[in-house]
Order: structure tokens, then C-alpha cells, then sequence
């Protein structure tokens, strides 16, 4: 009897998918950068090594990532967080050719959905194959495609994946503001397969010029909006300071 329940035990083990792996740490709630795989360097080459920068040549160098706290970008005014109390700074304001990369795999990935949110910050420079510049690449490691691939230089985007980007002038720089993708691996077909999330920000290669990126919220339900941007908080008082005047209105 006993030999008969380990053997049907041993093969329903047997029967049962590899264990399904989810995302880790993906909104930085831990307050550092466990689960992720970073990289860096610098780049000051564009005659040989034109944009799009690889993040393939950063692997094991030295990354310029922060894991940042609820507050405001001091050049866009937005948000520095997406979702909870931290997100990731990929790259600084700072213009000394530095290049830095980050990405996290998953294997046998269940779940029905991907969601992560992003936003980019570039400083108006050169050409488009010679301007500060950052890419984000979710792959489907298991079909060999690339499900979001966006690629963008100051001077404009490479590459597809454009759809729902608007940028803004900020003075000098220009920024995406918080873009929430969203996947549906149901309609894909890929729902058990591996997936790998990769992106790369780096400064102009003349040491003139810097790019860098907030990520934030990466995992299998849509990450809620904490704290709203500045623009959100201006609508809302406005809001509050109309109910206000409605109800002194009413009152007399």
C-alpha cells in the first residue's frame, strides 16, 4: 500500500509543469536591487558603435542604478515613483559618458498578464545615432521575439513600439511621463514561457549630454498609482477649490 502511494505520488511530480517562477522585487519594495541583474560602462565611440546602445556590451560592467524614494524629479516635476515608496533610477542627470543597464528573467512564467511601468528622461542633444538614448526590451526567451521593444534617442525614437509615447519638452530635456505597459500573454499564446526584461539608459557619447529612466512596478497585476503627478495634483485642487466655492455658493 505504501509502496503503491509513493509511486503514484512520484508520478504525479512527474505529470506537474517545472515550478512556476513570478517576478521578484519587481517594484523595488524591498529597497534594493534583489531579484535584478544590472550592468554598466560608458560609451564614447558613435562612429563605431552607433545608437541603438547594446545592452549585450554593459553585461558585468559597472552599473549606475538607484533605487529611489517617493518624491519629485527635479527636472520633469514628475513623480520618481509609479507604484508603493520605491522605484529604480537607471543612469543620472549627470553627463559623463555612462551607460547602465538592468534586467530580470523568469522562467515558466503562469500568470495570464505582465504589467511594469516606466519613464524616461533625455536631454536634448545631437543625431539620432549619436544622442543620449534608452531602450526597454520585454523577450519572449521561449518563442525568440521581443513583445515590447522601444528604443529612443533625443533626437527621436528607434526601432517600433512607438504607440502611446507622447514626449514633453522640459526645458532642455524632453521626458515619456509614466507609461504603463500592459501584455496580455493570453492573446499571445505565451502564457508558461520564459521572459527576460531589459533596459539600458545611457548619456550622449560626447560627454555632453545625459539620459536616464524610472522603472517601476514590474510584475503580474497592474501596478496602482500611488502618488499622483504634478499635473494630476493641479486638476485635483482645482477640483477641491470649484466644490469649495459651489458649497460658499450654496450657503448664502
Amino acid at each position: 500500500m505504501k509502496k503503491t502511494a509513493i509511486f503514484l505520488a512520484i508520478s504525479a511530480m512527474a505529470a506537474t509543469p517545472a515550478f512556476a517562477a513570478g517576478f521578484v522585487n519587481g517594484g523595488f519594495e524591498t529597497g534594493d536591487l534583489s531579484g535584478w541583474t544590472q550592468g554598466g560602462g560608458s560609451w564614447s565611440d558613435p562612429i563605431n558603435f552607433p545608437a541603438p546602445v547594446n545592452p549585450s556590451n554593459y553585461v558585468g560592467g559597472t552599473p549606475n542604478n538607484t533605487v529611489t524614494n517617493a518624491g519629485v524629479d527635479p527636472i520633469t516635476g514628475a513623480s520618481t515613483v509609479y507604484s508603493g515608496a520605491h522605484s529604480v533610477r537607471v543612469n543620472d542627470s549627470i553627463n559623463n559618458y555612462s551607460v547602465s543597464t538592468l534586467s530580470q528573467s523568469v522562467v515558466n512564467y503562469t500568470n495570464n498578464s505582465i504589467f511594469f511601468a516606466w519613464n524616461a528622461v533625455l536631454e536634448a542633444s545631437h543625431e539620432l545615432t549619436d544622442s543620449d538614448y534608452f531602450s526597454l526590451t520585454l523577450r519572449d526567451d521561449t518563442a525568440g521575439t521581443d513583445i515590447v521593444s522601444r528604443g529612443y534617442s533625443s533626437a527621436g525614437s528607434i526601432g517600433g513600439g512607438t504607440t502611446g509615447v507622447t514626449w514633453t519638452p522640459k526645458g532642455n530635456w524632453f521626458t515619456s511621463g509614466w507609461v504603463v505597459e500592459s501584455i496580455d500573454l493570453v492573446a499571445l499564446n505565451a502564457v508558461g514561457h520564459n521572459f527576460t526584461l531589459t533596459v539600458l539608459a545611457s548619456d550622449c557619447p560626447y560627454s555632453g549630454h545625459a539620459g536616464y529612466a524610472y522603472l517601476d512596478g514590474f510584475g503580474s497585476v497592474i501596478p496602482p498609482v500611488t502618488v499622483p503627478e504634478p499635473a494630476s495634483l493641479a486638476l485635483l485642487g482645482i477640483g477641491l477649490f470649484g466644490l469649495a466655492a459651489s458649497r460658499r455658493r450654496k450657503a448664502a
